[in-house]
């Protein structure tokens, strides 16, 4: 079950602003990326359903998190079904992120109150997830859909709108400069956050450093 509500997730990802996304099929590597994300200031973590057996993996990183790292949300995103929504919560997803809406989906999370963001498109698609009790929208891939102006050009009909680009986003000033003045809730990190050099070399210190740094870009432009 999880740990958070989807109140606390939200209220999360809005203070940090940004929320790391990655995979790894080796247990240990997660958790020295989630320790050295957590000792940059992140809180919310999104663990991605990239494999088979990707649920055992986050299963033994979730169990880690709850141990030594207190107040880290872990959560699961690349989910595109209700059954597979179900199993993640059983082993304690705080969240769960998907690249579509769906309503079975939406559905189950509501049962449990477990925060829940779909990717959307559209102004379309991001009342429909309002509507199934979204909190946070996903956009993604968000510089493909239409990046910063996207954002901006949404939030005038839908001023209320909590949005989370993914994919298109960089761990840079000039970059989250963009995103946050359009009004974005916060942003989603993936592969311009866990570099070659971070996986490949373990260079876990220049990653708590990138984390750390965007964090405070964030707060500047708050």
């Amino acid at each position: 079950m999880a740990n958070f509500t989807r109140i606390e997730v939200t209220t999360s990802m809005y203070k940090t602003g940004i929320v790391p996304v990655f995979y790894h099929p080796d247990p240990e590597v997660c958790k020295a990326l989630l320790k050295a994300c957590y000792d940059g200031g992140v809180r919310v973590f999104e663990f991605t359903n990239r494999a088979d057996m990707a649920h055992e993996v986050f299963a033994e990183i979730n169990k880690y998190a709850l141990a030594e790292l207190p107040g880290m949300m872990l959560g699961v995103g690349s989910i595109i079904d209700a059954p597979t929504t179900a199993l993640y919560l059983q082993i304690g997803a705080n969240f769960i992120v998907s690249p579509i809406v769906d309503s079975e989906m939406a559905r189950i999370c509501n049962k449990r109150k477990v925060a829940w963001s779909p990717g959307c498109g559209s102004v379309t698609e991001i009342s429909l997830a309002h509507e199934l009790g979204a909190e946070v929208v996903k956009v993604f891939p968000g510089g493909s859909v239409g990046g910063p102006s996207f954002v901006k050009g949404v939030r005038g009909p839908l001023p209320w709108a909590s949005i989370m680009p993914t994919g298109g986003v960089e761990p840079t000033e000039e970059n989250l400069s963009t995103w946050f003045k359009a009004g974005v809730h916060c942003v989603g990190l993936g592969s311009q956050l866990f570099t070659k050099d971070v996986i490949q070399n373990g260079n876990y210190s220049a990653l708590e450093s990138s984390v750390r740094k965007s964090i405070q870009f964030v707060e500047n432009f708050r």
